[in-house]
């Protein structure tokens, strides 16, 4: 049995080839995979595709299943365009999902779970035992999405410093890391430039706000907290939605505010908000490629359970 897994993200796309004991066969990588913002999605994913192909010597008939994890797979207009796209690259047993889906699987040694994806931006979403799938959020803030991605904590470590300069925050180290970690004097040049010359929050200032949270600083403690009881309750919801209230799975964090975080405020507020909904989950961080996520999703649909020693060998692919 072989199988071919495909994480086709919005900057480069990932193709993994297995065969059933998890030993990598072939690999390769395409350019960006996201139909919504690519014109060359398919010719991307297909490059990605046939180099692991080559790679291993083989050829899509070879291929047991495959697994297209797929940036932009959102709602079902996308998949109307999806659908055929990925039909037309000649693969006889696949499926396909959003790439949120095969974070979750890359982070879990179950088929079903959670996961909450906290980058640029934010997704959450979930599967059951039974197979049934969920998933809302990265649309922004007008759609439903709280706050939390890296984009949201930019601009709130930017408005603490603005607050905290005009007393109408708490006093907070925000106040004096913010304009320095953006190269200004002070926090007034600071929102001179932003105010007169439309220069806007840069995503380096999460980690700004993480740093002043490991410090003790109160204000960057209740911003991250707030930011993960949201994430906890967009993950909760769906949870309820799927009936997973008693079920014990795995919440996958995933993203770079989530593997990159210097403190663990979001992480327990996340903890607990989840705690509240389903006392039987487990936060879990993700620690490996999602590629190997979809190999996994390739392998319970192709109808291979995956053994220890096979999760193993998984998980000791690096894909870097």
């Amino acid at each position: 049995m072989i199988f071919l897994g495909i994480d086709a993200g919005g900057s480069k796309t990932h193709a993994l080839i297995v065969d059933a004991e998890g030993r990598e066969l072939g690999r390769g990588q395409g350019g960006n995979g996201n139909h919504q913002t690519s014109g060359d999605a398919r010719a991307n994913i297909e490059k990605a595709c046939n180099e692991a192909l080559q790679q291993a010597g083989l050829t899509k008939s070879d291929i047991t299943y495959a697994y297209f994890g797929l940036a932009g797979a959102d709602r079902e207009p996308d998949y109307v365009i999806l659908r055929p796209l990925i039909a037309s690259l000649g693969y006889e047993r696949y499926a396909i999902s959003c790439d949120t889906m095969i974070g979750m699987r890359a982070g879990t040694k179950r088929s079903y779970g959670a996961v909450i994806i906290s980058g640029t931006g934010f997704n959450s979403a979930a599967r059951n035992a039974k197979g049934e799938e969920l998933q809302y959020g990265g649309f922004g803030y007008l759609f439903g999405d709280g706050m939390g991605s890296g984009s949201d904590l930019a601009v709130h470590a930017f408005r603490a410093a603005i607050r905290a300069a005009e007393g109408r925050e708490k006093q907070t180290m925000l106040l004096e890391m913010v304009p320095k970690k953006l190269g200004y004097d002070s926090v007034w040049d600071m929102y001179d430039d932003a105010l007169y010359n439309g220069k806007r929050p840069q995503a380096v200032l999460a980690r700004t706000m993480f740093e002043a949270a490991a410090l003790g600083d109160e204000v960057a403690i209740r911003i991250l907290e707030e930011a993960g009881a949201e994430h906890g309750n967009a993950v909760n919801a769906l949870i309820k939605r799927l009936g997973m209230e008693q079920e014990r799975f795995d919440v996958v964090l995933a993203g770079s505010v989530m593997s990159k975080g210097s403190s663990a405020h979001m992480v327990e507020a996340i903890k607990r908000k989840v705690a509240e909904t389903a006392p039987n989950a487990e936060i879990v961080r993700l620690e490996v490629d999602p590629v190997i996520g979809a190999v996994m999703s390739a392998m319970d649909n192709g109808g291979l359970v995956i053994s220890e020693q096979v999760d193993a060998a998984l998980r000791s692919i690096s894909f870097k």
